[in-house]
């Protein structure tokens, strides 16, 4: 049996940089609370490159390195930053373990250990685009996978992992244990996490590595340190095999944040929402779920919310096709306050399967005509496109406007029996007209286009309907005329208003 680590060093200080879009390679720390006496909790290699110290104040920090960046703990950075861990950890295993912050264990029990290392090595490499710097560690004990995934992060690429461990891969930040004891021996009594009294103690006897630690014996080690020290001789060791508290795979496909400064700008907000989707996406394929739609909502600093409802052309996984439809509405949107939290849920389905018709003809790129409709729609508004479709109703011209489908339908047959008479050309919109009436009958027609006497008058012709609804309600008076000069047309009375509704062939 083996076991796997994924470890993120310094993981309440990564979880709060990779939010920040310009935080990769400048100077940060962590400090225990904002304020001139608080200490640094840990820091990222820039700034121990520049002389900033674990347990310096505010003020020497920042007299070492004038450009450091001082961060706070932040709970919500951290969650977040832990699901992302627990997500690619499912791509190892559908056995995981939430060990502690910044840390999963991962059963590898059943795996093939010809592809273990790979796989690791792929993992640590998926961290990569979160905004992580990652490090794992493999062994037949979990503890003794986290001693390896904790070498592995402070040793250098091309640096030899020294007695007792390999790397998984040239290069990779994986060690895997062989030699359990050659492994164990020479590394520092920190990293079997004594309690400062215990450690105070070993250290005045001279023991300052787990080797020597491990030389004494277990049982004269506990009749000096007591149960304490019995744990912390295990612990050196390697601990033993034990099962892991699995945790499940997430049911709800969400992500939300707090935001400390209010944010104004695209370009922060985009960030954030991609880092949500790096998450959401993993998740779901690891589940063996797509996206059919997504929920996008966020708080102004008024105090009104903004949400809307994204319905996929098609469902998807693909981080670029959901990123950019998420762009594309906000790139075009405005506010009247800046942003204080942002929440994205994704509504998962199971994969398509369908087999087309022999004559249907689906879209090519179904997620890039949904882009182009959604950039028009911020141009025009979205009430004017998409696919006319008759209402069920006698009212003349009532239509609505439709989403288009992504795949066409067949053509309709030819009907049965063909239209009888004229074709009736319409003018869109129908032509104002002033009308001379005779014992009530047109006689006269005046247009902007043509005027002339009424030759031939064939109506009226009432209709109305929706009679029930009042601002629906509708009523108009038709005839059919023909000029002396020739030309044959339908005029419309309605709203009080004359208008030719068209020309007939």
């Amino acid at each position: 049996m083996s076991f796997a680590v994924l470890y993120l060093p310094h993981f309440p200080l990564q979880a709060v940089l990779r939010t920040e879009p310009d935080a990769p390679g400048e100077p940060a720390a962590l400090f225990a609370e904002n304020s001139r006496k608080s200490v640094v909790l840990a820091a990222n290699p820039a700034a121990v490159s520049a002389g900033v110290e674990l347990g310096m104040s505010a003020p020497q920090a920042v007299a070492r390195c004038p450009g450091l960046r001082i961060r706070t703990r932040r709970p919500d950075r951290e969650a977040e930053a832990q699901a992302s861990l627990l997500a690619v950890g499912f791509t190892l295993s559908p056995s995981i373990e939430d060990t502690s912050p910044g840390v999963c264990t991962v059963n590898l029990e059943g795996s093939d250990p010809a592809t273990t290392d790979r796989a690791t090595a792929a993992a640590v490499a998926a961290l990569t685009p979160f905004g992580f710097v990652a490090s794992a560690g493999i062994g037949a004990t979990p503890l003794l996978a986290t001693y390896a995934a904790r070498a592995a992060a402070s040793a250098r690429p091309s640096e030899n992992p020294g007695a007792g461990v390999v790397r998984a891969m040239p290069g990779a930040p994986v060690f895997r244990v062989g030699d359990t004891n050659a492994f164990l021996q020479p590394l520092p009594l920190s990293a079997a996490d004594p309690s400062p009294e215990i450690e105070a103690v070993l250290s005045g006897w001279g023991i300052r590595t787990i080797g020597a630690l491990t030389s004494l014996a277990r049982d004269d080690v506990g009749r000096r340190l007591g149960s304490a020290g019995l744990e912390l001789w295990d612990r050196a060791r390697g601990g033993s095999v034990r099962p892991l508290r699995p945790v499940s795979p997430p049911q709800d496909f969400s992500a939300q944040m707090e935001f400390e400064d209010e944010i104004e700008t695209l370009e922060p907000l985009l960030f954030i929402l991609r880092r949500f989707l790096e998450r959401l996406t993993l998740e779901l394929r690891s589940a063996g779920f797509v996206a059919a739609a997504m929920d996008l909502a966020f708080t102004l600093a008024d105090g009104t919310r903004h949400e809307r409802s994204f319905r996929l052309p098609e469902p998807t996984t693909d981080i670029e096709v959901l990123f950019r439809a998420l762009h594309t509405h906000l790139e075009s949107l405005r506010t009247e306050a800046s942003i204080t939290s942002v929440a994205l849920r994704a509504l998962a389905t199971r994969p398509l399967v369908r087999q087309q018709g022999l004559f249907e003809t689906g879209l090519r790129d179904p997620h890039g005509f949904a882009d182009t409709l959604a950039r028009v729609m911020a141009i025009v508004g979205p009430d004017r496109v998409g696919v006319p479709q008759s209402q069920d109703t006698h009212r003349p011209d009532a239509v609505s406007i439709v989403p288009p489908g992504a795949v066409v339908p067949p053509a309709s047959p030819a009907p049965l029996h063909p239209a009888i008479g004229l074709p009736l050309r319409r003018f869109r919109p129908p032509l104002p007209a002033r009308i001379e009436l005779t014992d009530g009958r047109p006689t006269y027609l005046w247009t902007e286009h043509f005027h002339g006497p009424i030759a031939e008058v064939r109506g009226p012709w009432l209709a109305s309907g929706e009679w029930w609804q009042t601002d629906r309600a509708w009523r108009r008076t038709e005839y059919d005329v023909s000029l002396a000069a020739g030309g044959s047309y339908r005029l419309a009375f309605m709203d009080h208003a004359w208008f030719v509704d068209g020309e007939y062939d």
